[in-house]
């Protein structure tokens, strides 16, 4: 089994999934989201359309809306994020939004109210399943990502694994924690196995006292 791998980085801004009902209802009846730019997940596009979320405390304009349109609205966030806008959102796997706080959406045409769907994205790798194969892991396990960057060397637990034909090898975080490791889009960290994370550990540790 290889024990470590080279995951390249995405870093997930704020953004926002739509169903088509919704899509229509921000921007007009039989609205198509424009592609502003394809994503490096096959068959997503960040859209040209945005939206301001409007929260409790707060509120946050021109968020991205990511397509194609879903079967359920989605909205996310980072902490930071939550804070302005004065919510508590959980920290979610895409689509587990039961118990989530709901958040208004303001678009050119029309305005929204979400009763839930708003997230903080568990941090996630995407994988094909010939990736898993080399790579030893199935899709749902927790694994630990190291980051080595200058000054701010991190390693980054409870990252879940996503497997499909559809998906294509990539690391997603979201902006508050690449900010806290010094990571931008189109970096490099390493998937880390129990072996290689016991034996780093014991690498680092220093006796107490002088």
């Amino acid at each position: 089994m290889t024990l470590e791998a080279v995951l390249p980085v995405a870093i997930s801004a704020r953004h926002v999934h739509l169903t088509m009902a919704n899509v229509e209802r921000l921007f007009g009846p039989g609205h198509v989201l424009g592609v502003e730019s394809p994503l490096e997940q096959p068959g997503q596009f960040a859209a040209v359309e945005t939206v301001t979320l409007v929260g409790p405390r707060g509120e946050i304009p021109h968020v991205r809306v990511v397509g194609p349109p879903r079967t359920e609205d989605q909205v996310e966030v980072s902490r930071s994020d939550a804070l302005r806008l004065g919510l508590e959102a959980p920290v979610r796997a895409s689509g587990q939004l039961a118990g989530t706080p709901g958040v208004n959406l303001i678009g050119p045409i029309g305005t929204i109210t979400l009763d839930h769907g708003v997230v903080l994205a568990k941090r996630h790798i995407h994988m094909t399943p010939d990736d898993a194969r080399r790579l030893g892991v199935h899709d749902r396990e927790i694994v630990e990502v190291a980051v080595d960057s200058r000054g701010r060397d991190l390693v980054f637990g409870d990252v879940v694994v996503r497997v499909s034909g559809d998906y294509r090898l990539e690391f997603h975080l979201d902006t508050d924690e690449g900010n806290a490791a010094g990571l931008h889009d189109g970096d490099t960290v390493r998937l880390m196995t129990p072996v290689i994370v016991r034996a780093q550990l014991r690498r680092t540790a220093r006796p107490k006292g002088p």
